[in-house]
This record gives C-alpha cells, structure tokens and sequence, in this order.
C-alpha cells in the first residue's frame, strides 16, 4: 500500500512540474520556473504583456526583446504556452515561408523609382575598337 501512494504522489509532482505557465496569466515566479526566463526577460514579457494580452507565438517573439524561435522551442518543451497553445515550429516555418514568400511577390512587383518608368536597360557599352571603327564609317 506505501508504494502505491509513494507512486501515486511521484507521479502527481511529475504532472506539476511539467504543468503548462499560459505567458498571459503566469506570475513573474511562474515565468522564472522556467528554464531559460530568468528576472530580466520575465520583466520583459510582464512589461509587454500589460500593453496588451500576447494573441500567439509569433506575436509573443516579435514584441519581447531577446526571444526568438529557437527559444520558443525550448520555453515550449519546458511548459510555456502562448492561448493554452505549445509553440510549433513547423507551424512557424509555414507561417514565415509565407510571409516571406508574399513579401517577395511584391518586391517583384514594384515599379523602380525615378526615371520613365520604363524597365528598359541602359544601352551597352561599346567596345573600344568597335567605336574607332564606328566614327570611321560616319566620316
């Protein structure tokens, strides 16, 4: 019967250490629980966090200074949750590649500033014996 609860209790502290800390709720002590947050970055996401709630991830990495993919994964693997959500990386990487991609699109699109508007190379320039032999036939 003793083995039973010294499992029974083994097995409910594993749960809470590996309990999910919603970045939107967490206390800065809950933030710093977690591996990687120390005082500074916590103070970061408090401060953040009081302009208004994180919506997802990607929101969460492009307003607090310091963390970016590669720390969303830990702080995920370590309990962080952004709207009760883990951090995907291959959910990210799709979400970038799009954005990425539709930046690009129009980049493309853009006419250049400045002269006509026309996309019409400068002329080349010619080569050295073919303009003596240019101004000769003019002659």
């Amino acid at each position: 019967m003793l083995k039973k609860l010294l499992a029974l209790f083994a097995a409910l502290c594993a749960a809470a250490a590996f309990a999910a800390v919603d970045v939107n709720t967490a206390t800065e002590a809950e933030l710093d629980g977690i591996k990687g947050i120390g005082p500074g970055l916590s103070g970061r996401i408090l401060e953040e966090r009081r302009n208004a709630p994180f919506k997802d991830w990607g929101d969460f990495i492009a307003r607090v200074g310091g963390v970016g993919p590669k720390s969303a994964v830990n702080f995920s693997r370590e309990g962080l949750t952004v709207g009760g959500k883990k951090y995907s990386a291959a959910a990210a990487a799709r979400a970038e590649a799009k954005n990425h991609h539709g930046s690009r699109k129009q980049a493309v699109d853009r006419k250049p500033h400045g002269g006509t508007g026309t996309d019409a190379a400068p002329p080349a320039a010619t080569a050295p014996g073919h303009a003596a032999a240019a101004s000769a036939s003019k002659s």
